[in-house]
């Protein structure tokens, strides 16, 4: 029996579907191995040492068993997926430098119009594999704020970008994160000096176009001491009748008195794969905050976590969820006390309709030594009707 809820009728309706023509998608390589992995490296003029994180990323990826827990992932294909997609040869300054093509779907997306509005204090605009227009506030800038897509701060700030990348996930971390390390593209990177607040979000926005892609971008942001920063990250697709793989990592680290909230509205198609692996680490005094927000997918896998690894870190995840006909929803939290005097909190809400899924999956740790350590947890789940799932 379904029941009639007349608010709730353009919850899971898909705007996004639409796609462009590209020629580049549609003629990209399928399937992974060294030759592609090298291949991708050698595009981007990327140094050693990071190529040879890449194979090992992708030995690691080989060698790991598929999960046998959560959402069913017997419909991925890794030999059919296009790895590498770039579309255009340079990064835009301006939104009218960008191909007709794509400058038309982000003005449909409606994303220019926030940055001209002043909505945020900066924009990264993510196609396929690469990011194709980035923005920052010049005063932003000056005050030392590093806001760039990840593949030209590997290049602009070699030593800030080694000391941090793959410290927080390790390579090996779990397939996933493995095969994101072989061959990831795109992403943001972020520093915020000691001291600065970035009072106006920063934005991001992913887009896949081409069918049977594989978005694989990689974030870092790292807050020093008293800090604050938001980012915002928004990911939508087309509709096909075959499936595409999203499978990002995101690692933040927080550090002593900062502040970093992180902001993700996920509304990909009904054919994606949504995979990704997020983890904070929270020094003395810092404060962590997810909000993530899943309406889109076919499959979602996603639980942020937050390492409170000073005295008095704090954190915090708001988990909210969406689930309609043939999606699966498996999303949550982790919370690991690693030090005295520190609290977090888990709240998740999520509804499915129509045969949907939800499930949460959830972890609290107090290791040995976090003693006054605080923690509330709180699920709520609503089904709409008797063949949904939770």
């Amino acid at each position: 029996m379904t029941i009639a809820h007349p608010e709730l009728d353009g919850l899971g309706n898909y705007e996004y579907g639409w796609s462009d023509k590209s020629e580049v998608g549609t003629n990209a390589r399928r399937g992974i191995n060294e030759d592609v992995v090298r291949d991708i490296s050698s595009k981007k003029s990327e140094p050693q040492w990071m190529l040879d994180l890449r194979l090992k990323g992708l030995s690691l990826f080989q060698k790991k068993p598929m999960p046998n827990w959560g959402a069913d992932l017997s419909g991925i294909f890794f030999d059919t997926i296009k790895y590498f997609v770039r579309s255009t040869e340079k990064q835009a300054a301006t939104w009218d430098d960008l191909p007709e093509e794509i400058k038309n779907t982000y003005d449909r997306l409606g994303i220019p119009e926030a940055e001209k509005q002043r909505l945020v204090s900066g924009v990264a605009a993510q196609y396929e594999s690469e990011v194709v227009y980035h923005s920052i506030r010049e005063d932003l800038a000056a005050q030392g704020v590093i806001f760039l897509d990840t593949d030209t701060a590997l290049k602009e700030h070699p030593e800030l970008f080694k000391e941090y990348f793959a410290t927080v996930i390790p390579v090996g971390d779990n397939k996933f994160a493995a095969l994101n390390t072989s061959v990831w593209s795109g992403g943001s990177f972020i520093y915020v000096p000691k001291g600065v607040h970035v009072d106006i979000p920063l934005q991001a926005y992913f887009r896949i176009n081409t069918e049977n892609m594989g978005q694989f971008e990689r974030t870092l942001i790292i807050a020093d001491e008293d800090s604050y920063i938001h980012y915002v990250e928004g990911c939508t697709a087309p509709i096909y009748k075959s499936d595409s793989l999203h499978s990002a990592v995101v690692e933040i680290i927080v550090k002593k008195g900062a502040r970093v909230r992180y902001t993700t509205i996920q509304n990909w198609s009904n054919n994606v794969y949504n995979l990704v692996t997020k983890r904070a680490t929270c020094a003395e005094g810092a404060t962590m905050e997810w909000v993530d927000g899943n309406i889109g997918s076919k499959v979602t896998m996603k639980y942020p976590a937050i390492f409170l690894m000073g005295p008095h870190a704090k954190g915090e995840t708001l988990s909210l969820a969406f689930a309609g006909a043939g999606q699966h929803q498996d999303s949550g939290a982790k919370m690991v006390h690693a030090a005295p005097y520190t609290s977090s909190s888990v709240i998740s809400k999520s509804v499915a309709r129509n045969g949907g899924r939800t499930s949460y999956r959830g972890l609290v740790q107090v290791q040995e030594g976090a003693h006054h350590s605080k923690s509330t947890v709180k699920c709520d789940a609503l089904l709409i009707d008797t063949i949904s799932r939770s």
